[in-house]
């Protein structure tokens, strides 16, 4: 499996991949760190299959969206800003509320109910079935 794409929506904030020292100073100083820190993922393989853990913390996992559409397996989350009560005004805010989106390439020959999926403390863990392989039978056209 390989990653193929991630998208960052944020309120306000953009990721750009383009490369200048003083931009990388000033965003390690005053910006958040990198697009990769959205929706970290771990992935490993054993003997039956692969295994994702994709971190979606505060994330409901009714808010979160899995999607296998022509080879990828797209994951989407959406957060919420919590409006509290009686606190004041916000003088930093340094958690990211918005959309969220990664995909993986996982094969043509994977089947949605080859996936798994289960949510449990901000950990996002998917489990995909190795798919069997076909063997393409030999057919034998008769020379008339």
């Amino acid at each position: 499996m390989s990653e193929n794409q991630m998208n960052v929506e944020n309120k306000g904030r953009e990721v750009s991949n383009y490369y200048h020292p003083f931009w990388s100073l000033f965003n390690d100083c005053f910006s958040y760190d990198d697009a990769s820190d959205v929706m970290k993922t771990d992935i490993s393989e054993n003997e039956n299959g692969y295994e994702l853990d994709v971190e979606v913390p505060g994330v409901d996992k009714k808010d979160i969206r899995l999607v296998l559409d022509k080879g990828y397996l797209s994951i989407s989350a959406k957060t919420r800003r919590k409006e509290v009560q009686g606190r004041g005004k916000n003088l930093r805010t340094e958690r990211s509320y918005g959309s969220f989106s990664r995909s993986f390439y996982v094969g043509n020959n994977v089947k949605r109910e080859d996936i798994d999926a289960a949510c449990d403390n901000g950990i996002l863990t998917i489990s995909i079935k190795k798919p069997t392989e076909v063997k393409q039978e030999e057919k034998f056209i008769e020379i008339k």
